[in-house]
């Protein structure tokens, strides 16, 4: 008797990978990075009330959407997690994750240590992987971000007061990396996406494959018997 195609076994619910770190500690480089390496990872699209940028595109960047349509999302329980960021409203809908964990997908987010525990308490909550990138130092935190030339100085000095809030939850999350060298951690974040993948409950396979090869011993047992 042949065994089951040996690739069955990797059939599986998807991961939600979470990678959290103050602003210029490398996340939003490593995750592109995943992304264009992994064709099983997908981004999670947020829902913003902010207005649109220049160049962003509705639902691949994000879904925007006015402040009322955002709060009755809310309270329908369409939102995995949600939050006000200087301002402006951001949460996670809850459909298109569910949808692409349940095709085998795993889930990329870009969230902080609040969105995060709302993720870990959601009805997903199972399927979460967190990551928390820190910086080799305050000193080269800062000088990312004036090398960035994307923010003001004010903007700067808030997010570096932000940074110790964000640092001091690294403990609530399950991996815990320090991007002292991209290339590296990069490497790192896609072992912990390959050890997870490989989890037992994850492998949703692997009950009927284990269940072939009971199969197969019974059926060696009564050959063996009429011998």
């Amino acid at each position: 008797m042949m065994h089951p195609d040996p690739n069955l076994m990797t059939s599986r619910r998807g991961l939600m990978l979470v990678l959290s770190s103050p602003s210029g500690a490398g996340k939003s480089t490593i995750s592109r990075r995943l992304l264009a390496e992994d064709e099983a990872l997908t981004m999670s699209v947020s829902a913003t009330t902010r207005p649109a940028r220049p160049g962003e595109i509705e639902g691949r960047d994000y879904y925007f959407v006015g402040q009322d349509r955002f709060a009755k999302m809310v309270a329908a329980d369409e939102m995995l997690e949600h939050a006000t960021v200087f301002g402006n409203s951001y949460g996670t809908p809850r459909q298109p994750v569910e949808e692409a964990l349940a095709g085998g997908f795993d889930v990329l987010f870009d969230v902080d240590w609040q969105g995060t525990q709302q993720l870990r308490n959601s009805r997903l909550g199972d399927a979460l992987v967190s990551v928390f990138i820190l910086p080799p130092s305050i000193a080269e935190l800062e000088r990312r971000l004036r090398d960035r030339a994307q923010d003001s100085e004010e903007v700067v000095r808030r997010r570096m007061s932000k940074a110790r809030d964000e640092i001091s939850h690294w403990a609530e999350y399950d991996y815990v990396l320090v991007n002292a060298d991209l290339d590296l951690c990069t490497k790192r974040v896609r072992a912990i996406i390959e050890v997870e993948r490989l989890r037992r409950r994850r492998q949703s396979a692997l009950v009927d494959f284990v269940g072939s090869l009971n199969r197969e011993f019974d059926a060696l047992q009564a050959t063996e018997r009429e011998s």
